[in-house]
């Protein structure tokens, strides 16, 4: 049966898309596998005290890598401290679920990238900077690649994405993989995000009864919660953006293109792409700095490559928000939240004093119109991507298609269906190939009105820089009876378009963190820094996490 347009509005701003607790002890000398998950009630889980004070609370690449420099604290160190908060927080303490498995190699690794600091050799601002990674993104290493789904547990990717390579050549550490909604996402019309068959139910550090959003959920909780310096996060539409705006974080969803998707497990490859979530935007540009780049095995990086710049930290200055022609987008991205409503006019105030012109509205033309185009390219792209994913990993798994998860999932309901169940997937199965005249209209209509009829024709209009929204509302309650309660978020233009997108902190709602959207052109990532620094710079609205056990209205 089709989705009503008031369904397949909802699945598209829920979190990637509109559309148990974990077993063993994690020693702080070492990694170890998270995977085992137990049935979880639907009633209220009881959780560990509050941790104590961490060392390396929110600590910046730049601040690790002084003390490194300095002698004061090695890899090794950083890495044991972060491996050690891992166990504190994510298991014996608030149990938040947000990290699925560590790197049992991470130590050792830190250890070899000591030893390169010492013969003078540090390869840049990574080196030996320890990084989570979303649980959809492979590595050829001891740690697993399942998109946090039981069909694919134990499944080792037969080689590292693209973005992982790089982060090893540009000698960060890999800890470990995060929790996410499961297949990104995009099996069930009432799933509960951040809940997946591997990791469990994953919450939020802020209150610990409220749900992270998803898909990136795990990089979300984690990032707030000092699991690591920083964390990556994968995005078809706002499972970046919505993760790092309820969790306090910096998101930045790049333009399509920009990073590379191979070795990535797909949803659609239209709007597909990886990205920074870290706890500052200087340090968003740090890691986007590594991972951009033009890889043979995804064309469409070759494309990009001319539009990188190299270095993205070059773009934040102080005042970088003055003269700036910034459109403020209302209609269909705010008046669903009035407290919401409020930190984003209060954001507005600081945009102005910091010397930005509004252009008050500057509203999308064609917001709205794209949600059930959009729809139908991801169900119909998700059904050729995965099968394409999956024939890649030969004998690792016995699936070969979308009609064969789906079948997994039935003959373990118990497991996988317990809460709820897989109607996107089967809408999926329904679908044709990528050569289907209906999809190829859907592609067609969902980029124009997204992209030239939509994010650029506004900008045109009014001769912007970028474009602001609330990126979304306050975390809601965990349900994992009727599946999640989302208000409303802006990150459909920028997501559909292939546009970057930047999410910062920007205040706080009964304790509960909220972000600012600055979205604009393709590949205008220089411009977005730009801004989201100056905002943040200006206002400093990020702050650690409690772990309260409910939002602050309800303690």
């Amino acid at each position: 049966m089709p989705l009503t347009p008031a369904d397949a509005s909802m699945l598209g701003r829920r979190d990637f898309l509109k559309s148990s607790a974990l077993a063993g002890t994690l020693a702080a000398t070492g990694g170890t596998v998270l995977t085992a998950c137990e049935p979880q009630s639907t009633g209220t889980v009881s959780v560990g005290a509050p941790p104590g004070e961490f060392e390396l609370d929110e600590i910046t690449i730049d601040v690790l890598q002084q003390r490194m420099a300095s002698g004061e604290l090695t890899a090794r160190q950083i890495t044991q401290r972060y491996l050690g908060r891992i166990a504190e927080v994510d298991q014996a303490g608030p149990t938040l679920r947000s990290v699925i498995e560590t790197n049992p190699e991470a130590l050792e690794v830190a250890d070899a990238l000591d030893r390169e600091r010492a013969a003078g050799t540090v390869r840049g601002p990574m080196h030996g900077i320890p990084v989570l990674v979303k649980a959809n993104i492979g590595s050829a290493d001891r740690m697993v690649t399942t998109a946090g789904s039981l069909a694919l547990e134990g499944v080792i990717a037969p080689r590292d994405a693209f973005l992982i390579a790089k982060l090893r050549a540009a000698g960060a550490i890999v800890l470990g993989k995060t929790n996410l909604s499961e297949w990104a996402n995009f099996r069930s019309t009432q799933s509960s995000s951040g809940w997946s068959g591997i990791g469990g139910q994953c919450r939020n550090p802020y209150a610990l009864n409220r749900n992270t959003s998803g898909s990136s959920a795990g990089s979300g909780a984690a990032g707030a919660a000092n699991l690591a310096a920083v964390t990556i996060g994968t995005e078809t539409d706002g499972s970046i953006t919505s993760p790092a705006s309820t969790c306090g974080l910096v998101g930045f969803k790049p333009s399509l293109g920009l990073v590379s998707r191979a070795g990535i497990i797909p949803l659609a490859h239209s709007q597909d792409t990886a990205g920074p979530m870290t706890r500052t935007v200087r340090d968003a540009a740090i890691l986007l700095s590594a991972i951009v780049g033009s890889d043979p095995d995804d064309g469409i990086t070759s494309a990009a490559q001319n539009q990188g710049a190299g270095d993205y930290t070059q773009f934040l200055q102080l005042g970088g928000l003055r003269g700036a022609r910034i459109g403020v987008v209302r209609k269909q991205y705010s008046g669903y939240h009035p407290a919401t409503d409020q930190v984003f006019e209060e954001a507005l105030i600081a945009l102005k004093a910091e010397g930005a012109e509004l252009i008050d509205p500057a509203d999308i033309p064609t917001a709205g119109t794209f949600d059930d185009a959009e729809f139908e390219v991801l169900l119909t792209e998700f059904k050729a991507d995965i099968a394409e994913y999956l024939a890649g990993l030969g004998d690792r798994t016995p699936h070969r298609t979308l009609a064969d998860l789906i079948a997994f999932n039935e003959a373990n309901r118990d497991r996988e269906l317990q809460f709820f169940g897989q109607e996107i997937f089967l809408m999926a199965e329904e679908k044709g190939p990528l050569t289907s005249p209906d999809y190829r209209k859907a592609l067609a209509d969902s980029k124009r009105l997204s992209g030239s009829e939509g994010i650029d024709a506004v900008m045109d209009q009014h001769r912007l820089d970028a474009l602001v929204a609330p990126s979304g509302g306050p975390a809601w309650t965990i349900d994992l009876v009727d599946g999640d309660h989302y208000l409303g978020g802006s990150s459909s233009p920028a997501a559909v378009s292939g546009y970057p997108n930047i999410t910062v902190p920007a205040g706080f709602i009964h304790g509960l963190p909220v972000g600012l959207s600055f979205f604009g052109r393709a590949f205008s990532e220089g411009v977005l820094l730009r801004l989201a620094y100056g905002f943040e710079q200006a206002t400093r609205h990020r702050r650690p996490p409690t772990f309260r056990p409910t939002a602050a209205l309800e303690a």
